[in-house]
């Protein structure tokens, strides 16, 4: 979906949770940051300001959003928690992990915002000003990532407002994002705890609390959690995965090792992952925008190593690099 939104005010970037929180309650869209991306933030309750998350965003129906709470106790009292999610939510909450969960009967989330299952993703994040929003809202926020569906995630709020100006109410500055990946997300709705999407919040930490963890849905299946999509997270230029080292017409996102020339944007000259994690994000928006007008028709993206959080970091690359069913869109002017 991308009608133009012309006759829309403009994006408003603004300081105070108390306005966000009263937008929120008025159906209006606001982005927020949050300790892992800025996320696109309406009231679940309301259908109606749901479907205007997928209208700024283009986005599939069918990919769940997660619903934000400030307190693990807020978050339980739409889902059903089994003694897996109360040990979790006590080591990892607030923090970067969105479990999965049957909802609770008369649970008021639309089900829009859980694109029909029986099941709700949700979260309490870690970021102060974005609990003190969820604190003075008084509802479960759904909150994508704040930026058009497919796109590179947003860890800035001149990232929300470079792609989503003229679509949503506001921008709830927030700083930058210190995470800078995505929740990673475990379903606790099955018989064995799985792991759904990877994130800061690595498997072998789970594994520890949970012991084993199941592997993702088969590949195909409908996804039943955010981020689960083929492509996604894409930048405009087209992404060439493991290059150690660029072609003449592609810029390079280094971890490491990189030229002495060209267009390059460094992940982590030490090589940290963590470094790597909350640069990625912010390097792909930088080459997507200096690219172009460098002469550039590609990304290459130097090789991750496939441990701990760099599972994480080649879940997001390998979706940026994968193939489109369509061109995607220029973002809206």
């Amino acid at each position: 979906m991308d009608q133009s939104r012309t006759d829309q005010p403009a994006t408003k970037l603004i300081a105070s949770p108390d306005q966000a929180a009263r937008l929120l309650r008025a159906g209006e869209l606001v982005a927020f940051g949050t300790e892992t991306v800025y996320g696109l933030g309406a009231d679940a309750t309301n259908a109606q300001a749901v479907a205007r998350i997928y209208e700024a965003k283009g986005r599939p129906s069918f990919n769940p959003l997660i619903c934000h709470f400030p307190s693990a106790e807020a978050a339980f009292r739409h889902v059903r928690p089994n003694d897996l999610a109360e040990k979790l939510a006590r080591k990892f909450w607030p923090g970067p992990l969105t479990l999965v969960l049957p909802r609770q009967a008369g649970c008021p989330v639309s089900q829009l915002a859980g694109a029909g299952l029986p099941t709700l993703a949700v979260r309490v994040p870690a970021h102060p000003t974005a609990r003190e929003l969820l604190t003075l809202t008084g509802l479960p926020i759904a909150a994508p990532s704040a930026n058009r569906s497919g796109r590179v995630s947003p860890t800035r709020a001149a990232h929300v407002l470079a792609d989503l100006e003229g679509r949503i109410a506001a921008v709830l500055e927030c700083g930058p994002c210190q995470v800078g990946l995505e929740s990673t997300v475990l379903d606790l709705s099955g018989e064995m705890p799985a792991l759904l999407r990877p994130g800061f919040i690595t498997r072998e930490m789970l594994e520890a609390e949970t012991g084993p963890l199941a592997s993702a849905a088969t590949p195909g299946a409908k996804p039943v959690a955010p981020g689960m999509l083929a492509s996604h997270y894409a930048p405009t230029l087209p992404v060439r995965l493991n290059a150690t080292a660029p072609g003449p017409e592609e810029a390079y996102l280094a971890f490491g090792p990189a030229p002495a020339k060209g267009l390059i944007f460094q992940l982590s000259d030490r090589q940290s992952l963590t470094e790597a994690a909350a640069n990625l994000f912010e390097g792909l928006h930088w080459l997507d925008e200096h690219a172009t007008r460098q002469g550039c028709a590609a990304i290459a993206a130097a090789p991750i190593p496939s441990t701990g959080l760099g599972l994480a970091i080649n879940d997001r690359l390998s979706r940026a690099a994968a193939p489109r069913a369509a061109p995607l869109a220029k973002p809206f002017r």
